[in-house]
């Protein structure tokens, strides 16, 4: 009884607050040269955080960057972002990712994730879905170690592996499985 309460409160409560919310989002979609911005800024922010960063991005075959993954709950969730994929230096193309979550969860939060395929294969495959998702089409190994390590010192053997940070630095023990990135027309 009480998950049937839950879930008409849910329903009543946050369907129409995100038919609200949604149009404004497309709405307020960003153009190419203000996402290009805001990934320039996350890359920065990435290099300072992060020893032997840049070189390590030098190396990838591509990198795929979400500056600001807004995510809401009020025991459902969603989360929602826009980001480029950069090869050479130089963003191709654009993504979205988007996930939900049911479960013990109240407030916001914004991260910022990077994604860096190692793998000419893998970053092949991600560029010819029309919609890949996190864990089902491929793997992404969050990499985890301590402040001061530096990232040419972890052996990193992941055909992609992913970075997430908030406000506050790196952030440990999160995921993106489940998270679905989709080709944005920019």
């Amino acid at each position: 009884m009480f998950l049937l309460r839950v879930f008409f409160y849910c329903a009543v409560v946050l369907l129409p607050m995100l038919a609200v919310v949604t149009p404004v989002n497309l709405a307020c979609a960003a153009s190419a040269k203000e996402i290009d911005i805001k990934v320039d800024a996350a890359l920065e922010k990435f290099a300072k955080e992060v020893q032997g960063a840049e070189a390590f991005i030098k190396e990838a075959e591509g990198v795929l960057v979400f500056p600001g993954v807004i995510k809401v709950g009020f025991g459902i969730g969603g989360e929602y972002g826009e980001g480029a994929l950069r090869i050479g230096g130089k963003s191709v193309n654009y993504y979205s990712t988007a996930a939900a979550s049911i479960g013990f969860q109240l407030g916001a939060q914004s991260k910022t994730v990077v994604l860096v395929f190692l793998d000419g294969d893998a970053l092949d495959k991600f560029r010819e879905s029309d919609g890949w998702k996190a864990g089902v089409d491929g793997s992404v190994a969050l990499v985890e170690f301590g402040a001061g390590k530096d990232i040419n010192t972890v052996n990193i053997k992941d055909p992609i592996v992913g970075f997430i940070f908030s406000n506050k630095g790196l952030m440990f023990n999160l995921t993106i499985e489940g998270s679905k990135f989709t080709k944005l027309v920019r």
